[in-house]
């Protein structure tokens, strides 16, 4: 949980974030756009921690009902503007998902990119719905370049995302680390999509 200074000092930071962001239209996460294959025809999406919200767009223009929630009024008025033109339904929100996280059975499909809350982890499995789809990416310690956070708290052990959505049935991962080439491949970050039982 994070106090009401922490949270207001977020704001701040993420605020200012995204006032200096480009403003072509954001780019949906590598896993997204990768799987996008495995959504489903139709239902509820939520892209948590939204940002600029390319996530979100590419859900939405997919016909899925989709919420996008980001600590950043900053970031969500931007997405607004953005979302008049998408084809599909978009409603962007500011919300602190630290605090108050998606409830259970909730949405079909969850995307979470570029945000780590550890906390959150059984809270996002209860939040999907019987046969939903989790699909999560961000970054991890074990990185080939200073891409990324650098504070440890904010990266992924090897293979942590396997342990944080155990309970999930595993669709698709990628930790590709130090392996072979590292000048080829997804580098400095993990990948998983997950289905509920």
């Amino acid at each position: 949980m994070t106090s009401d200074l922490q949270t207001m000092a977020l704001k701040k930071k993420w605020d200012q974030r995204y006032r200096q962001a480009s403003l072509d239209k954001p780019e949906a996460a590598f896993v997204l756009r990768e799987s996008r294959h495995l959504l489903p025809i139709k239902g509820d999406a939520l892209d948590m921690a939204c940002g600029l919200g390319g996530n979100a767009l590419l859900l939405a223009e997919a016909g899925l009902s989709t919420q996008a929630w980001d600590i950043s009024p900053v970031a969500i008025e931007t997405l607004q503007s953005r979302a008049m033109n998408v084809r599909g339904s978009l409603q962007a929100i500011v919300r602190d998902v630290s605090i108050n996280p998606p409830s259970p059975a909730s949405f079909d499909v969850i995307v979470v990119s570029y945000f780590l809350e550890r906390t959150l982890a059984q809270s996002l499995c209860a939040a999907l719905r019987p046969g939903g789809i989790l699909f999560y990416q961000t970054f991890v310690r074990d990185k080939v370049s200073q891409q990324g956070p650098s504070n440890p708290e904010f990266l992924l052990a090897e293979n942590e995302l396997l342990t944080l959505f155990a309970t999930l049935r595993l669709r698709v991962y990628r930790e590709e680390g130090r392996l072979g080439n590292v000048q080829q491949g997804l580098r400095n970050e993990a990948l998983l999509v997950s289905q509920k039982p």
